[in-house]
């Protein structure tokens, strides 16, 4: 009988396109994934990961194989399911993904409120971005999945996924304090014309918020700085490099220098949590996402006034 981590560590491989990343999605060091991978070759006689380049792919054995073992782990969440439903107790391993700011603005209070409420529980926290984290929940990979979107650019939520709105995060524009904008209570969208931009990289759901909102005023932004992360962009903003759209959740003290105003059209993004219906009744998901609401809180006003 083949062994259930070795097809899950095939299955995430498939799932994620490499080792490190399947590493990253279990918790596990990318030798870890290689050495369950060794194995299951071993036990199948068949050779299932081929060396492309620096990466590997799957053959075509190892692809039939994922299929099947993503049948095999979803019966088996079935079960973990019902067995902790008998039990009562949230228990086992949970994991959860999070976008970056939720992920710093808002699991901490949540990873600390379930250790405390559920001693037994396993909680394992992986930072992704809304889109794969989505499709990670409806695949199996990760049992719940903290994400956003913007009512105008709204996240795809695939069939069989359950959600929980938290609430909305307002987005300020961030700029130089010396700027003429930030003497304005709030910043008319077509204020926004012609300024220079320090944004995430395109296919990120606040981007998309940025070209759209631009393109509405006869404009397409003029992106002079990509950067994921929104303390780095703020850091630009204090270099005098640009001006930013940055969230509130999760946002630190701004430096000396930089200042926060609203937009008129007061743009927000919605947070939510999703999850897989059939597992609605496990303790595990119904003890996180209390967790999610009782430290969900209001954002905190724009700053550098």
């Amino acid at each position: 009988m083949m062994d259930l981590g070795r097809l899950r560590a095939l299955h995430a491989v498939a799932v994620h396109g490499s080792v490190g990343g399947a590493a990253a999605a279990l918790g596990f060091t990318p030798s870890a994934v290689s050495q369950q991978i060794a194995k299951l070759e071993r036990e199948t006689r068949t050779v299932l990961l081929e060396r492309q380049g620096r990466g590997v792919v799957l053959t075509d054995a190892a692809r039939e194989l994922a299929a099947t073992a993503r049948t095999v782990l979803g019966l088996v969440e079935q079960a973990e399911v019902r067995l902790e439903e008998q039990r009562g107790q949230a228990v086992g391993r949970l994991l959860v993904a999070a976008f970056a700011t939720g992920a710093r603005g808002l699991m901490p209070g949540v990873l600390a409120e379930l250790r405390r409420r559920c001693p037994e529980l396993d909680v394992r926290l992986l930072e992704s971005d809304p889109y794969p984290a989505a499709d990670l929940v409806a695949r199996g990979e990760v049992d719940l999945a903290l994400v956003q979107d913007w009512p105008s650019v709204p996240l795809p939520v695939q069939e069989g996924l359950s959600r929980l709105d938290l609430g909305t995060d307002p987005v300020d524009l961030v700029l130089p304090a010396g700027d003429d904008l930030a003497a304005l209570d709030a910043v008319p969208v077509e204020r926004l014309r012609g300024q220079r931009w320090i944004s995430v990289p395109p296919g990120n759901i606040c981007h998309d918020w940025l070209v759209r909102t631009l393109r509405e005023v006869g404009e397409e932004p003029d992106v002079h700085y990509q950067v994921g992360d929104f303390e780095t962009q703020i850091a630009l903003v204090a270099a005098g490099l640009g001006m930013a759209v940055v969230p509130r959740l999760g946002r630190g003290p701004l430096p000396a220098g930089v200042a926060a105003r609203p937009v008129a059209s007061q743009p927000s993004r919605r947070v939510f949590a999703l999850w897989r219906s059939q597992a609605s009744r496990r303790p595990a998901i119904t003890e996180a996402l209390a967790a999610m609401r009782d430290c969900w809180g209001p954002a905190e006003e724009p700053q550098g006034r």
